[in-house]
């Protein structure tokens, strides 16, 4: 997998979440590689090598899997591991899978459904199936930005498009080709057994703004994981690490200083 590398200490793995890649990831960089080691991956798929061939199946867990591999040849050791969005759902199963590679779990706004008693059936709620299909359509269509921006106005505010900086939207249509293939591989749902098998210290942040999905999401995972604490950021939406970095880089290095 391609990667950006920068600072030393201790190592913290960066995965992004959908039309994003390592990129999505610079202003933690930028400000937490002072003390840590920071990595942000590219998963399979995504830009700087999309278009990948058939015998390279888009696959949350491969995904998964995939950054078990690439700890194991980064020789880095367990990783504070901290995701974003479908990169939440992604990370938290690879943290269930593969454990040894863990020290903490940081997951904003994780993406994907629930398996609750209430959700008996762990399906997303139609609105979002309907405009996530929608969203794929386009981009198959070949109207990629109006696909795009529909995706992204349903995952943070409607507007985040128009008011999301030119670094931002180059990077989201860099990756547009990866959502139908999403689509079509539905993320597995959150269950309580497996948020209690995770022993490590895991962190959850949230926007106060994000929509409900994702916040019921933070909830659920808030009552099931036995080490965690929660953040949230005020005023922001999905997208809270571009939008807020310091709050939320200082929410990450608080929570990894406690661990010291």
């Amino acid at each position: 997998m391609p990667y950006v590398e920068r600072g030393a200490g201790p190592l913290i793995l960066f995965v992004h979440g959908s039309l994003c890649d390592y990129r999505y990831w610079q202003p933690q960089l930028a400000g937490l590689s002072g003390r840590y080691r920071c990595v942000a991956v590219s998963l399979t798929h995504y830009w700087p090598l999309p278009g990948l061939p058939r015998t390279f199946p888009f696959s949350w867990s491969r995904h998964a899997d995939e950054l078990a591999e690439f700890l194991e040849k980064l020789d880095g050791g367990p990783a504070h591991v901290v995701a974003h969005s479908r990169g939440g759902a992604v990370a938290f199963q690879f943290a269930v899978r593969h454990p040894q590679h863990l020290q903490t779990l940081t997951l904003a706004d994780p993406g994907g459904p629930l398996s609750a008693p209430a959700q008996p059936h762990a399906v997303l709620p139609d609105t979002v199936n309907a405009l996530r299909a929608r969203a794929a359509q386009l981009i198959e269509q070949g109207h990629t930005e109006p696909g795009v921006q529909l995706f992204v106005d349903s995952v943070s505010r409607v507007g985040s498009w128009a008011k999301s900086t030119q670094a931002f939207r180059a990077m989201a249509l860099d990756n547009a080709s990866t959502l139908p293939l999403q689509f079509k591989d539905p993320l597995p749902a959150y269950r309580r057994e497996d948020a209690w098998s995770l022993r490590c210290p895991a962190l959850l942040i949230d926007g106060e703004k994000s929509p409900d999905l994702f916040r019921r999401n933070v909830n659920m995972l808030e009552g099931w994981l036995p080490d965690v604490r929660r953040h949230t950021i005020r005023g922001a939406s999905h997208g809270m690490n571009l939008a807020h970095p310091s709050a939320f880089n200082r929410h990450v290095d608080e929570f990894l200083r406690e661990l010291d």
